[in-house]
C-alpha cells in the first residue's frame, strides 16, 4: 500500500497500540481520512476476536454503501470482505459486521441490547447524538474500539463540545487531517477543489475549521447575474440555439408562497431564466393546486415541449396533492425533490461560485430573497432563516435533485484518484 506521511503516522499508532476507546479523524475533504479509517478498521478487525459483534454505520444504509463499503472491498477483496444491505449485515475477516443506518434519534433503539467489539462511523457529524451515545453503550468488551470520521461542523455541535472539547478527559485520538496532506494528490485536483468552497463551507471543508455559520448563505449572489444566450433565429426563423433541456422547480405553498423556477441549460451551463411567486396571503386570496397548474401551462405556453418530451419538474417532496395533480398532465415528468437542507445549499454555493449556475437579472423575487437569506445564528445546528426563503428553496431542489455539481471532470479525477490507490493497494 502506498501511505501519505499522516497515513504512516495513523498506522504507527495502531501498531504500537496506542489508540483509544474513541479514535476521530477528522479535517478536509479528500484529505485521505475516509480510506486510511477503512484500511485501520480492516486491520484491526482482523486482530480482534473472530465471535465477537462489529458494526458500521452512517446516516443511511445507502451513504454507508457508498462512501465505505464498496471502498473497503476494493481494499481487502471480495474473498475478504462481503455484505448485503437487505440483510444489513456483512463480513470481515470471518467477523459479523452489523450494518445500520442512524438517521433520526429513534435510530438508538436500533442497537440497544447489543455488545459490540468494535464499532466504525462514517461522517460522525451527521448521526445523532443519542445513537452515538448508546453505540458507546454497547462497546463493553476489553479493547472495544469506535472509529469514526467527519468533516468539521459548527463548533456548537454535540460532537465538539460534548468529545472533541473534552478529550482529554476521555479515552478519545483526535487527529485532524489537512487536503495538504494527501500527497497522492494532483496539484490541479487541490486547486480545483478549494475553489469549489466559499464561505462556511471552505472553512470547514477546505481549512478544516469548526466555525458558525453567519451572515449570508449565498454571499455570492451579485456575481451570479448573466443573461441568458440571446435568441439567434435562421432565414426561414427557426430558433438555432435553444436549451439543450428545461427544468422546472417548485416550492409549494398555500397561504405560504408558491415559487417556481425555470432553468434552461446550454452547453454546461444552466441558467434560471423565469421566476414564478405568487404569496396567497398577501393577496389575500388563496390558489388551488389546479389554479397553480394552469398558471404553470399559461407562464410555460412558449416552450416547445416536443422538442424535450416532457419537462422534469422537481416539486417539494411534501406537496402530495400538487405532485399528484401535476402527474395528470401530459407536460411534465415529475421528481420529488432532494430535500437534503445542509448538503443541497452546500452544493448550491458550489454551483453558483463555480458558475455552474447563472441567474437572469430579470428575477427580482430571487434579488430579494437572495440578498436577505441568512444564517440562523441562534440554532443550535446549522439552519438557515425560515423567512423569504421560497425561491431559494426551489434552487436547492434544482441543483441538489439534478447534481449538477458532478462534472465529468471532477469525476474523472476522483475516479483516478481511487483506482490509483487501489491499484497499489491489495
Amino acid at each position: 500500500m502506498i501511505y501519505t506521511q499522516k497515513q504512516l503516522e495513523l498506522m504507527r499508532l495502531w501498531q504500537k497500540n496506542e489508540l483509544k476507546r474513541i479514535n476521530l479523524l477528522e479535517g478536509s475533504v479528500s484529505s485521505g481520512k475516509t480510506w486510511i479509517s477503512l484500511v485501520l478498521w480492516a486491520f484491526w478487525v482482523k486482530t480482534m476476536p473472530e465471535d465477537k459483534l462489529y458494526m458500521m454505520t452512517a446516516k443511511s444504509l445507502t451513504t454507508l454503501k457508498r462512501n465505505c463499503l464498496l471502498l473497503l472491498q476494493e481494499l481487502v477483496g471480495e474473498a475478504n470482505f462481503i455484505f448485503s444491505l437487505s440483510k444489513k449485515e456483512g463480513e470481515l475477516f470471518g467477523r459479523r459486521i452489523l450494518l445500520e443506518g442512524a438517521n433520526d434519534s429513534r435510530s438508538e433503539a436500533k442497537i440497544r441490547g447489543l455488545t459490540l467489539q468494535g464499532a466504525y462511523c462514517d461522517e460522525l457529524t451527521n448521526i445523532p447524538q443519542d445513537f452515538f451515545t448508546m453505540l458507546l453503550s454497547r462497546l463493553r468488551l476489553p479493547e472495544s474500539k469506535v472509529f469514526a470520521t467527519t468533516n468539521p461542523d459548527s463548533p456548537l455541535h454535540w460532537l465538539k463540545v460534548n468529545y472533541i472539547d473534552r478529550k482529554e478527559n476521555l479515552s478519545f485520538l483526535d487527529v485532524k487531517f489537512l487536503l495538504e496532506d494527501n500527497t497522492t494528490l494532483p496539484r490541479d485536483y487541490i486547486e480545483n477543489i478549494k475553489v469549489e468552497y466559499t464561505g462556511v463551507f471552505y472553512e470547514r471543508f477546505i481549512l478544516g475549521n469548526w466555525v458558525v455559520a453567519e451572515g449570508l448563505v449565498y454571499p455570492m449572489w451579485e456575481q451570479t447575474f448573466q443573461e441568458p444566450p440571446k435568441r439567434l433565429f435562421d432565414e426561414h426563423g427557426k430558433w438555432v440555439n435553444p436549451p439543450e433541456e428545461y427544468v422546472l422547480a417548485i416550492d409549494y405553498g398555500t397561504m405560504n408562497p408558491f415559487a417556481a423556477l425555470l432553468f434552461a441549460r446550454w452547453e454546461d451551463t444552466w441558467y434560471a431564466i423565469r421566476e414564478y411567486y405568487y404569496s396567497g396571503r398577501d393577496t389575500k386570496a388563496q390558489k388551488t393546486d389546479d389554479d397553480y397548474a394552469n398558471d404553470l401551462d399559461a407562464w410555460l405556453a412558449d416552450i416547445e415541449y416536443s422538442q424535450y418530451e416532457k419537462m422534469r419538474t422537481i416539486i417539494d417532496p411534501s406537496a402530495a396533492s400538487f405532485i399528484a395533480v401535476m402527474r395528470k398532465r401530459e407536460k411534465y415528468k415529475v421528481i420529488k425533490a432532494d430535500n437534503d437542507v445542509m448538503d443541497g445549499i452546500r452544493e448550491t454555493a458550489n454551483a453558483l461560485s463555480n458558475g455552474y449556475v447563472k441567474i437572469a437579472p430579470t428575477l427580482t423575487n430571487w434579488k430579494d430573497e437572495a440578498g436577505s437569506y441568512v444564517w440562523n445564528t441562534n440554532a443550535e445546528e446549522d439552519r438557515p432563516m425560515k423567512e423569504n426563503d421560497h425561491l431559494m428553496d426551489a434552487m436547492r431542489y434544482f441543483v441538489k435533485t439534478m447534481n449538477i455539481i458532478k462534472k465529468k471532470n471532477r469525476r474523472k479525477t476522483d475516479d483516478a484518484y481511487v483506482s490509483r490507490l487501489i491499484e497499489s493497494g491489495w
